[in-house]
Formats: structure tokens, C-alpha cells, sequence
């Protein structure tokens, strides 16, 4: 899957536990994002019942779940959720390659439309960070060793941070959906985050969906943030 066929490639994190706030969020931004995505601090909070409610307002749900455990029990969740109304979920790539022929089996069972996308390395990390848990480094070479095996593993795609796109797509090709977190608007502060680039240059640089938090959920007019965004990645397309 390649950016262009994503008019809006833009999808929000509601990165809140709180479900009446990421309600709120998701419906101010409904007209102007791609896509929502939910993680595991809201997950946790409100469970199955938070899913649906928020893949209620009709935009395609990322949720972030990041899963890694036996093939059995990774089939059995990714089936699960997608009954909850998840259009595109990620699992963890160094979970090995039966593990996530097991998850793409399962999702797809239940919607053949589903994207499954691999955790590569966490954009929080950077190479000593990887050399500390016994991980090759530099990331970039990490990253696109476990793109290849998620491909080769029949996932859609993979998440990567901004800086490890290019390389992914020149290793996996025009086909393989590249979601990019790290994604942060000039002169936004980075918080926890590493590998970063602008919204148009991650989009330049060949990313399909971009995932932003802060910058759109923390501004005084969350609609109007998620446009700007939207309409520099647009000037590049």
C-alpha cells in the first residue's frame, strides 16, 4: 500500500484513559483526521467496551496493542479484536515468524480487510539502548532486518520511526504500509520521543500513515491542528 492511496494519511493518537476526553477528541477531529488510533493506557482503562465505542465514529481504528506471545494465544486475541471493529492492529515482530502467520490468519478470518502491522524497534530507543538489551544497533539496521522478516511473514506492514523509512522502503518495496510514529510538527516538544521528523518529512519521505498525539490532542483547536498537518503532507503528495 502506497501513501498515495490515502487522502488523509493523518491518524490521531487519543492517547488518553479516559473515555468521555477521547470521545470528545475523536469527535472534534472526526472531519479532519485519516484515522484514530488507541493504545494500551486506554485499552487498559476501558477494555473491549472503549474499542467499540471509538470505532464507532467510523474512522478507520489503528489500535495499538503491540502484541507478543505464543502463535496460539496472539491468534486468538487478534481475532478478538477485530470483532471489536480494529481496521488496523499491530504485533511485535520479534515474536518470530509463526507468530505473526498466526495473527494475520486469525484477523483475517474475521475481515479480510485488516492490516497487520510489525512493531520494528520502539521509537523511544536509541542504539545504546538496544546494545543494553543484547539488540544489534545501529536501529536502522534492526529495523529493516525485522521489516524484511515481516514481510517475508505475510504482514501488511510495519511501524517504524521517521528516520528508518527510506530504508524500509527501498528493502520491502511500494506495496508494504509503513506507519510512522515519531512525527512531530516544528517546535513541538518531542517528550519521550527519539527518531523524529516534521509531518512533511516523514510524508516525503515515503510514510503511508502518520501518528500524532500530542501536537493535535493538547492544541486549543484540535480540528484545526489535525488540518495543518494534514494540508503540509498534502502539499508534498
Amino acid at each position: 500500500m502506497t501513501a498515495a492511496r490515502f487522502q488523509n494519511p493523518v491518524f490521531v493518537a487519543l492517547d488518553t484513559p479516559d473515555l468521555s476526553k477521547a470521545r470528545e477528541l475523536a469527535r472534534l477531529v472526526r472531519g479532519a483526521a485519516g484515522g484514530l488510533k488507541v493504545g494500551l493506557e486506554f485499552i487498559t482503562a476501558q477494555g473491549p467496551s472503549g474499542i467499540r465505542e471509538i470505532a464507532a465514529f467510523g474512522l478507520p481504528l489503528f489500535v495499538d496493542v503491540k502484541f507478543h506471545d505464543i502463535p496460539n494465544t496472539v491468534a486468538g486475541a487478534s481475532r478478538e479484536l477485530v470483532k471489536l471493529g480494529a481496521k488496523l492492529f499491530n504485533i511485535h515482530v520479534s515474536g518470530g515468524e509463526a507468530m505473526m502467520r498466526a495473527s494475520v490468519e486469525a484477523a483475517r478470518a474475521v475481515d479480510p480487510d485488516v492490516k497487520v502491522i510489525g512493531v520494528t524497534v520502539l521509537t523511544s530507543l536509541e542504539d545504546r539502548d538496544l546494545e543494553s538489551v543484547g539488540q544489534r544497533s545501529p536501529a536502522q539496521d534492526q529495523v529493516v532486518r525485522l521489516a524484511k522478516l515481516a514481510k517475508h511473514s505475510g504482514l501488511d506492514g510495519v511501524v517504524c520511526s521517521p528516520r528508518e523509512i527510506a530504508p524500509v522502503r527501498a528493502a520491502c518495496g511500494p506495496d508494504f504500509l509503513i506507519v510512522t510514529p515519531g512525527v512531530r510538527p516544528k517546535g513541538a516538544d518531542l517528550a519521550d520521543q527519539r527518531r523524529v521528523m516534521t509531518p512533511g518529512e516523514a510524508a516525503r519521505a515515503g510514510a503511508d500513515i502518520v501518528v500524532i498525539g500530542r501536537p493535535i490532542t493538547m492544541a486549543p483547536d484540535p480540528a484545526a491542528a489535525a488540518r495543518a498537518i494534514a494540508a503540509e503532507i498534502a502539499q508534498l503528495a
